[in-house]
């Protein structure tokens, strides 16, 4: 893999770009799964949870490395911690405070409106959406899917503290004890083996709840991802053992998630897997999770590596469409479960509804200099097609 340590690795901004548009894919197929979800759909669909097993094992800790390899990006380009602290404080806290504030409140309004609330929108806002308490069936307020910005935020905040107190020899001899175990052949099952004691074999058990005071076991895996995707930006040995490893995490993976797979076909919905079956599907989603994120990394470096007309808008949009995806999804999907629409046009409709608000949402915010920092985007506007050497990624 060819270093990064100044550049910008346009195939880091290509995988983040897609791993943000498969979200978007996964939260609208979510709908359709027997697994739950707050917004009302037509019903489950038998198969719709194999496609989404394609995803679950690997999504979020992908999003997690992404965001570690831009902070070591960032941190080289603001030159000390105490400028990249407040630099991603800026740029994760205030658009984390207006979405908690303005984006994510209509989403348990529209749950209690279909649980019978009777009181309109101002009222609801006014009265019950920041009371910290249960109305009806709903507990406001809601953090929903801004927990991603949350966990980030905090992860952050713990590695300048962390960065702050430890003395730099340490720091040092910490990083070249993981780049070895890591650069060799032990990338792939030593990866493995984490995920499956984490996920599997803590004693205060995997819970994944999105509460960022009950997630232990969750903080321990995502932290993780976070800190190595860090370590890879910094790291050309570690680079190059994904180059010569990601075809085989490739084949892994698929591997991984056949077995996955094929347990949801035996055992679909909420059908419990045998006991004596779940200890090799939760290590078939171990193998799946960190083989698919390594491979990703390696088919990254190798050939989406080059930029692209669309490339720099498509990275700034991405943390504006996050922000807004899933309350447009809300919206959407109540306004569509009294039109009679069978499963394929249900989900296509709220694919290209959810895709379209989302990017008028970013396309109006980024023109309005006020809206800017509010929506994860810089308050000036950048120059176009401005070719310099830039660390990847300017927003998550």
């Amino acid at each position: 893999m060819k270093p990064a340590s100044t550049q910008r690795h346009y195939g880091m901004d290509w995988l983040r770009i897609g791993a943000f548009v498969l979200l978007i894919f996964y939260h609208v197929g979510y709908n359709f799964t027997p697994w739950g979800y707050q917004t009302p759909t037509r019903g489950a669909v038998s198969w719709a949870e194999i496609p989404l097993l394609g995803l679950s094992a690997w999504r979020l800790s992908l999003l997690f490395a992404i965001s570690g390899y831009a902070s070591a990006a960032l941190l080289g380009k603001d030159g000390s911690t105490g400028a990249f602290f407040r630099s991603r404080l800026a740029r994760l806290g205030i658009p984390l405070v207006f979405g908690l504030i303005v984006v994510v409140p209509p989403q348990p309004y529209m749950g209690l409106v279909n649980s019978g609330y009777e009181h309109g929108y101002l009222y609801y806002l006014i009265h019950d959406a920041f009371t910290f308490r249960t109305v009806r069936y709903e507990y406001v307020p809601r953090v929903m899917h801004l927990w991603f910005v949350v966990y980030l935020l905090a992860y952050t905040v713990l590695f300048c503290g962390l960065r702050a107190i430890l003395p730099e020899a340490l720091r040092a001899k910490i990083r070249v004890g993981t780049e070895k175990a890591l650069a060799g052949p032990m990338l792939l099952p030593l990866g493995i083996v984490f995920v499956y004691l984490v996920r599997e074999y803590l004693p205060f058990g995997w819970t994944d709840m999105h509460s960022i005071l009950v997630d232990r076991a969750a903080h321990l895996h995502y932290l993780a991802m976070f800190l190595f995707g860090f370590l890879l930006r910094q790291s050309d040995p570690v680079r190059q053992a994904i180059a010569r490893q990601w075809k085989v995490a490739a084949v892994l993976a698929t591997a991984g998630f056949i077995w996955a797979a094929g347990n949801a076909y035996l055992y679909p919905g909420n059908i419990p897997t045998p006991r004596e079956w779940q200890a090799p599907l939760y290590f078939a989603k171990a193998v799946q999770s960190w083989s698919t994120i390594i491979a990703l990394f390696g088919i990254a470096d190798r050939f989406w590596n080059h930029d692209a007309r669309w490339r720099a808008t498509l990275a700034e949009a991405v943390f504006p469409v996050y922000i807004a995806h899933q309350t447009i999804m809300v919206f959407v999907s109540y306004w569509l479960r009294d039109k009679g629409l069978t499963a394929l046009p249900e989900f296509l409709l709220l694919c290209s509804s959810v895709a379209v608000g989302s990017w008028l949402f970013y396309l109006i915010g980024r023109e309005i200099g006020p809206l800017r920092p509010l929506i994860g985007l810089k308050r000036e506007k950048p120059a176009k097609r401005a070719k310099q050497a830039e660390p990847a990624f300017a927003s998550v």
